[in-house]
């Protein structure tokens, strides 16, 4: 076991984790709003979602999700999910505050908001589906089943990295954002999340009509 091999899959770990996506826009939003904390909350719960579907992945348990009623399911929910949660930033795009007292999110809110679009979230699924299922059987045909845990660990620290990465940008950005940027940021990130949102509904209805 070298110590590059290693390496390499601690890598694959950032970058899976590095595409703009849902939670990488919820994770820069609550970040830049909220500080470090809540970024780094958003990102343990996607993290705890994700670690879900390695061992499931891991136990061969993806059968399940290859139903196609429970698919439409996923694709329908997780869109719900992100429409609501983007709605919801835009309404309160303007109740951002720079007085230290102000009531921010809590911390359990933002690891929720994490872990449920995570969790819910077809193309994390089919992400996981995807890429973590191919390593997994490359893994062990090239180095055998020995290794396995050691090397989805090396994964799941990347992702940890990546995490902490994104908590302290944000977090360093926010004492150079105005007010007006604050709103705006939000706003955007929101609007993203209902595109997300909107494409994921889509997929559901048309899986489900077509």
């Amino acid at each position: 076991m070298s110590v590059s091999l290693l390496f390499s899959y601690v890598l694959l770990g950032l970058t899976l984790a590095a595409p703009i996506g849902p939670v990488n826009s919820a994770r820069l939003d609550k970040g830049i709003k909220n500080g470090f904390w809540h970024a780094w909350s958003v990102g343990v719960g996607s993290m705890i979602a994700d670690a879900i579907f390695m061992i499931l992945i891991f136990l061969g348990l993806v059968h399940f999700i290859e139903i196609p009623i429970v698919q439409i399911f996923l694709w329908l929910f997780g869109g719900f999910v992100l429409i609501y949660s983007g709605v919801e930033g835009i309404l309160k795009a303007s109740n951002i505050s720079f007085d230290a007292n102000r009531k921010k999110d809590s911390l359990w809110k933002c690891f929720l908001t994490g872990f449920i679009m995570s969790i819910t979230s077809p193309l994390s699924i089919l992400f996981w589906l995807g890429i973590y299922g191919s390593i997994l059987a490359k893994t062990a045909t090239s180095y055998g089943t020995t290794h396995l845990l050691v090397y989805s660990t090396m994964i799941f620290i990347g992702l940890t990295l990546w995490d902490i990465f994104i908590a302290g940008l944000t977090s360093g950005f926010r004492k150079f954002l105005t007010y007006k940027c604050l709103i705006n940021i939000s706003i955007v990130s929101g609007l993203s999340l209902i595109a997300f949102g909107l494409y994921f509904g889509f997929q559901g209805i048309k899986a489900l009509f077509f």
